[in-house]
């Protein structure tokens, strides 16, 4: 049985006073889940999240991270400097960065590679574009946006891989994905783990759904079959809305 994950994504939102607030206000409420809770945080919020939420059973995780170790890479951050603070987890390639930052599948891989080499865990986006899907090929770009990823990931390293399925057209948008739509394009990058590794790794991987989840749709969503948790953007700035979500399963 593959258990839930809520991971809370704040994108360049909350200064650390906020932070601190913000987790000591969701710990009581969460501390009877079964459901892993994550909260991935900015950089300057990182080591006081990390403080705040010791002994409790909220993890914290970074945005984005640089494949090198070290070097000349002003304003980046290593996998190595996360973990050296006792990060756990870290996004990859989240389509704002896709977009914005001239992030490639490539990239992405190197990142991965990398995060992997560190012991942290990955949460890798992909997705498809509302051009992509009303043209029918969100099952063939999403796949290859995994195959490309996952490209010399080991059996025992994929383990360690979390994947978000966010369809673009749903991130920050209020539009969201029906749970079926939602579940068959899971199934799918499943059945692609499949084919890449084995059917016993695919029935374990964690496959997240992310895209505008609400309190309001998170059961029906986190219901599906194939859906093990999401990745929440805009409601995980809210304490209220994101307890609701994170004990919606």
């Amino acid at each position: 049985m593959r258990k839930k994950v809520i991971a809370g994504n704040w994108k360049m939102n909350m200064l650390p006073n906020e932070a601190i607030k913000f987790i000591e206000q969701l710990t009581p409420m969460v501390k009877n889940t079964a459901n892993e809770i994550i909260l991935c945080v900015p950089y300057t919020d990182l080591f006081y999240s990390l403080l705040t939420a010791q002994n409790t059973n909220i993890k914290i995780g970074a945005q984005n991270m640089h494949w090198e170790k070290s070097g000349a890479y002003t304003g980046e951050v290593s996998g190595s400097m996360l973990k050296s603070i006792g990060v756990e987890y870290v996004i990859i390639g989240h389509s704002e960065r896709r977009q914005y930052f001239a992030e490639t599948d490539e990239t992405v891989n190197k990142k991965i590679k990398s995060a992997l080499q560190n012991e942290l865990k990955p949460i890798v986006c992909v997705g498809e574009t509302l051009n992509q899907r009303e043209e029918e090929k969100q099952i063939e770009v999403v796949t290859n946006q995994i195959k490309i990823a996952l490209n010399g990931i080991t059996s025992s390293q994929i383990e360690n891989v979390i994947i978000a399925y966010e369809p673009i057209w749903a991130i920050g948008t209020g539009k969201t994905a029906t749970a079926n739509d939602a579940n068959e394009m899971i199934k799918a990058i499943r059945n692609e783990i499949s084919t890449l590794y084995n059917e016993e790794i695919a029935s374990k991987i964690i496959i997240l759904y992310g895209g505008s989840v609400k309190k309001e749709n998170s059961k029906e969503l986190f219901s599906c079959s194939d859906i093990d948790g999401g990745l929440i953007g805009g409601a995980s700035l809210n304490v209220d809305d994101f307890t609701k979500i994170c004990l919606s399963v």
